[in-house]
C-alpha cells in the first residue's frame, strides 16, 4: 500500500520545508508499528527544488485478521481463505488512513514549530496513489475531490493488460494536484475520503467516529455537495451515526452562514440540563423561573392557592388562539425543549405539529419530552421535529395553518429580525401567526429582577407595549396580514401584562413584495 505526497520549491522557499511540515527527515527512512502492520516514511527525493515524501505500508494479513476477527471485506464465515488473499496489502483503503493519522498527526493538525507560520501556507502539492479501489469509478473521485480544489486525474486500471475485453477494475491511479491547499488540508481530506472510496472499514465503527468525521472534516465538509454520500459511507452507512453526523454539520454550516460559533447557536439549553422539566419552562430558562418568584412573593399565606406559573399561562394562550383559528396543522418555531409541542399533541384537532430549532441540544431534549421513540404509531405520525434557523427561508415551513414564535423574536439581533419576518411572513406565508414576547414595562414588578437586566442573558431586546405593537402592525401591513393584540398574564393597569401575543391573520394570498438576497435573508 503506497502513496506519495511532492512538492516543489524555490531559493527562497526549498522543496524540503515539506520534511519540517511532516515531522520527517527526509535522510532518514524510519519505520512505526501499527496495529496491523509496519508504516515506512522515506524521501525518493529531497532537494531544494523538488522533494517527496512516500508513506509504505505493509499489512500483516494475520494480524488482521485476529484483530478484526474476520470482519469487514473478505471476511465471510464460508470464505476464510479470503481473509489472507485480498486487495489489503496493496489497495489504499481505511488501513493507509489510518497510518496517515499516525505517521503524520502534527502534520494532519497544521502544527510545525521549527517553521512557524509555514503549515499555514498553501504548498504547491502532487499526490500520487497507483492502487485506490473507487465504488463509483472516476466520475466519483472528481466528484469527492474537486469541490475540494484538487485538480485530478483518475485512470481506471484494468483487470488484466493482456486481456483487455475484460475491461477495468474497480480501481484507479489517481493523481491529486493543487497549489491553493495546505499540508494539513491535504491530508486530512485523503484521511476522510480514503475509506469513503473504498466503502469498507476494517474495523468496528463507533459514535467515536462521528467526532474523527468532524475534526477532519473541519472547514470543509459542512459545505461539500457529497456530503450526504460522505458521511453515510464513512460511518460504514450505520443510519443512527450518519444522522447524528448530519445533524451536527448543519448546526456547523448555520453558524458559519450566520458568522457566529456553534455554541452560540446552539444555546436555547443549558449542556447539563438535560432534564429539566416543568420548572426549566421559564422565559429561555431564567424569564419565568423569575416570573414564579414574583408571583409567589405575593401570596400572603401558604394555604392560598398556588399561581399558575406563567409559561403554562403563555402555553394555554397559545393553544386558544389556535383553536380559535381552526388550525390543524401547526409550526411551532423555536420550540425549545418541546413543551408547547407536547400540549398540542394532546389536542386531536392538531393533526400535524411540527416543532422547528436551530440548537440541535434544544432538539434532543424535545424528543426525549415527547417519548418518540416509545411513541404509538398513529401518535408519532403527527409529530415532527427538524433543525432550522428562522433567519433564512425553508420550504419545509410552507403549506401550514399556523405557526408559533413563542418568545423567540427577542433572541434575534435587530438587524436581523428582518430576515425573520421575511421567511416566517413572506416565504412560509401560514394563515395565523402567533407571536409572543416580553413586556419590558412589566419588569419593573420582579422585585429579584435588578433594575435594567432584561429577563435572560441570550435576549437581545425587549420591547414595550408601544414598540411591539409599532413592529407587528409594519409586519402586518408588509406581508398582507391583519393583527391583534392580547395580554397573556395579570394585566397590570399600569405597566401591561408580562407578556404580550400579537395574532397575525392572512387577509391575501398574494406574495410579499420583499425582494431576497442569494442566502434567501430579506433584502
Amino acid at each position: 500500500m503506497f502513496l506519495t505526497i511532492g512538492t516543489t520549491g524555490t531559493p527562497e522557499r526549498p522543496a524540503t520545508d515539506l520534511g519540517f511540515l511532516l515531522h520527517k527527515h527526509p535522510d532518514t527512512a524510519q519505520a512505526f508499528s501499527t496495529s496491523y502492520g509496519t508504516a515506512h516514511v522515506l524521501y525518493p527525493e529531497a532537494d531544494a527544488e523538488r522533494c517527496t515524501a512516500a508513506l509504505l505500508l505493509e499489512v500483516d494479513a494475520v494480524a488482521l485478521v485476529r484483530r478484526g476477527k474476520g470482519k469487514g471485506r473478505g471476511g465471510a464465515p464460508d470464505a476464510a481463505l479470503a481473509q489472507y488473499v485480498n486487495d489489503r496489502p496493496y489497495a489504499a483503503s481505511s488501513l493507509l488512513a489510518v497510518a496517515l493519522s499516525n505517521v503524520f498527526s502534527t502534520a494532519m493538525r497544521g502544527v510545525c514549530k521549527a517553521l512557524p507560520g509555514r503549515a499555514e501556507q498553501p504548498l504547491p502539492l502532487r499526490i500520487e496513489i497507483p492502487a485506490l479501489p473507487a465504488r463509483g469509478g472516476p466520475a466519483l473521485v472528481e466528484r469527492l475531490f474537486e469541490p475540494l480544489g484538487w485538480a485530478v486525474t483518475a485512470e481506471p486500471v484494468a483487470l488484466d493488460a493482456e486481456f483487455p475485453e475484460w475491461g477495468d477494475s474497480r480501481y484507479v491511479r489517481l493523481v491529486l494536484e493543487s497549489d491553493t491547499l495546505t499540508l494539513a488540508q491535504a491530508l486530512r481530506h485523503l484521511y476522510v475520503l480514503l475509506p469513503v472510496l473504498d466503502d469498507a472499514k476494517h474495523y468496528w465503527v463507533s459514535s467515536e467516529e462521528v467526532d474523527k468525521l468532524l475534526r477532519a472534516g473541519e472547514g470543509w465538509l459542512p459545505g461539500h455537495p457529497e456530503q450526504k454520500l460522505i458521511t453515510s459511507r464513512y460511518l460504514a452507512r450505520r443510519w443512527s451515526l450518519a444522522r447524528q453526523a448530519m445533524e451536527r454539520l448543519e448546526l456547523v454550516r448555520l453558524a458559519e452562514a450566520d458568522d457566529s460559533e456553534v455554541e452560540e447557536i446552539d444555546n436555547a439549553v443549558p449542556e447539563a440540563d438535560d432534564a429539566v422539566e416543568e420548572a426549566g419552562d421559564a422565559v429561555d430558562g431564567a424569564g419565568d423561573a423569575v416570573d414564579g418568584a414574583g408571583e409567589a412573593a405575593e401570596e400572603e399565606t401558604g394555604t392560598e392557592e398556588k399561581p399558575v406559573p406563567l409559561a403554562v399561562q403563555r402555553r394555554e394562550a397559545i393553544v386558544a388562539a389556535l383553536k380559535e383559528s381552526a388550525a390543524a396543522r401547526v409550526l411551532d418555531l423555536g420550540c425549545g425543549q418541546g413543551q408547547l409541542v407536547q400540549a398540542l399533541l394532546k389536542d386531536a384537532r392538531f393533526t400535524e405539529i411540527v416543532g422547528v430549532d436551530v440548537s440541535m441540544r434544544a432538539l434532543t431534549i424535545a424528543s426525549r419530552r415527547l417519548k418518540l421513540d416509545r411513541m404509538g404509531e398513529r401518535q408519532a405520525s403527527r409529530v415532527r421535529l427538524f433543525q432550522s434557523s428562522l433567519v433564512y427561508t425553508d420550504r419545509r415551513l410552507k403549506g401550514y395553518d399556523a405557526a408559533v414564535l413563542s418568545e423567540v423574536v427577542e433572541h434575534v439581533d435587530l438587524p436581523r429580525l428582518p430576515a425573520l419576518e421575511y421567511a416566517v411572513f413572506g416565504a412560509a406565508r401560514p394563515r395565523t401567526v402567533l407571536v409572543t414576547t416580553p413586556n419590558v414595562e412589566y419588569n419593573v414588578r420582579w422585585e429579584s429582577l435588578p433594575a435594567g437586566h432584561v429577563r435572560h442573558g441570550d435576549h437581545r431586546f425587549e420591547w414595550t407595549r408601544k414598540e411591539f405593537r409599532a413592529w407587528a402592525a409594519r409586519v402586518a401591513e408588509r406581508h398582507g396580514y391583519a393583527v391583534e393584540f392580547r395580554p397573556v398574564g395579570p394585566d397590570d393597569p399600569e405597566v401591561g401584562p408580562p407578556t404580550q401575543m400579537a395574532v397575525f391573520t392572512l387577509t391575501t394570498t398574494t406574495t410579499a413584495t420583499t425582494t431576497t438576497t442569494k442566502e434567501g435573508r430579506a433584502a
